[in-house]
């Protein structure tokens, strides 16, 4: 869809990041969609696309990110980040840092993150992160994060949850901490074992053409997940829980 023309946003905390070009939409098809259009356009750093509903919101692997209009913040950032394409998860795994340090700020809720990118409280999923790259130097950072508990339907109790925050003050937190994030990407690892929600469980891998249970053991230098000794670097992790009885 070709969306209205966005309304230009903006908030005076935001005016020592790089996030100073907030584009507000009412209706789009894909945040992400239109940024990586931005990036091919040659777009700086710093443009932020950010929805009150997506008609075609994405997540990991093709999936649909449905939320009704209003109840998730719907955001995404263009970056240039000066980074070998082996290193880009970082990139991703701030993100979730920068969710993790807005909602502390906002809220008195404990979230972790559940590798490779979603926001999690007790396992269930706050906080959706998608990556998209356009070509080398261009990557779209867009993150779904559910702002209304009341909105999520019954089925999705047990396994997704929202924090009741206003959207425009989780927006401005977010892109403070990332932009900070995004300036000390050497202690990224760091902090995402100190908040991980996966290392030390019993998980199951979900590969393109294999899957396999094993124990999240830790992070590589570059953000990704090592499960029995073996380096996954994207796929699928499942949480599984403890049985009754079981070590």
């Amino acid at each position: 869809m070709i969306p209205r023309e966005p309304a230009v946003w903006s908030d005076p905390r935001l005016a020592g990041t790089r996030f100073r070009d907030v584009r507000w939409f009412e209706r789009i098809d894909s945040t992400n969609r239109y940024l990586l259009q931005c990036a091919s356009e040659g777009s700086s750093e710093g443009v932020v696309a950010v929805a009150d509903e997506q008609t075609a919101g994405r997540g990991r692997l093709g999936r649909a990110w449905i939320a009704p209009a209003g109840s998730a913040l719907l955001v995404s950032v263009l970056l240039r980040p000066a980074l070998p394409v082996r290193q880009t998860h970082l990139v991703t795994l701030a993100a979730g840092l920068a969710a993790l340090d807005a909602i502390d700020a906002l809220t008195s809720v404990r979230a972790g993150l559940k590798w490779p990118n979603d926001v999690v409280v007790d396992d269930r999923k706050l906080a959706g992160i998608l990556a998209e790259a356009d070509g080398p130097g261009a990557v779209v950072v867009g993150m779904g994060c559910n702002v209304q508990p009341t909105a999520l339907p019954a089925e999705l109790h047990d396994i997704a949850t929202a924090v009741a925050v206003d959207r425009a003050e989780l927006l401005v937190e977010w892109l403070r901490a990332y932009d900070e994030r995004l300036a000390a990407l050497d202690a990224v690892i760091a902090d995402a074992i100190d908040r991980s929600a996966t290392l030390g469980r019993r998980v199951r891998v979900e590969l393109a053409h294999e899957t396999f249970v094993g124990t999240a053991s830790a992070l590589t230098d570059e953000g990704f997940l090592v499960v029995d000794g073996r380096v996954v670097s994207a796929g699928d992790v499942v949480h599984l829980r403890h049985e009754a009885g079981s070590s």
